[in-house]
């Protein structure tokens, strides 16, 4: 018991707080989550969780900094629940949509391989036929997918 109190000590403050508030396990059921809305027993009204999304993941990567992440209570924002969602995203065929740029780097680099093994030819071309007279074929560096 005492290990761990002093582990806990090593912890950022926030995350002392946190663990100070809701301790390992006994946050894992619904009603006590405060990762989670909860519904008043006598009024039925909804709650807001206790920490927002944004706080949820800033507590979700200070935790897995510090190796104590399967401690917090379970979440959205966990490293594990973003891999089971980007896995499930993969095995439906979606990717990350990402920049233009990182969307076709794979198209434009096997053209400018293809256009770098013509480029011989091509200058040989050049050469033949006057140093650009008479020449149609420029090449327009466009990339076409």
């Amino acid at each position: 018991m005492a290990d761990y109190v002093s582990l806990a000590r090593l912890l950022p403050a926030r995350l002392q707080r946190f663990f100070a508030r809701f301790p390992p396990g006994t946050a894992n059921n619904v009603r006590a989550n405060p990762f989670k809305p909860t519904v008043h027993a006598v009024t039925k009204v909804w709650h807001n969780p206790i920490y927002s999304l944004r706080q949820q993941a800033e507590l979700c990567k200070m935790a897995r900094k510090y190796g104590v992440e399967e401690l917090l209570p379970p979440t959205s924002k966990s490293s594990i629940e973003r891999e089971a969602r980007r896995a499930q995203r993969e095995a439906k065929g979606l990717t990350v949509r990402g920049h233009r740029g990182e969307r076709t780097l794979k198209a434009r680099i096997e053209m400018r391989k293809e256009a770098m093994e013509k480029m011989p030819k091509m200058i040989e071309e050049w050469k033949r036929r006057g140093h650009g007279r008479g020449w149609k074929d420029w090449p327009s560096g466009k990339a076409r997918f």
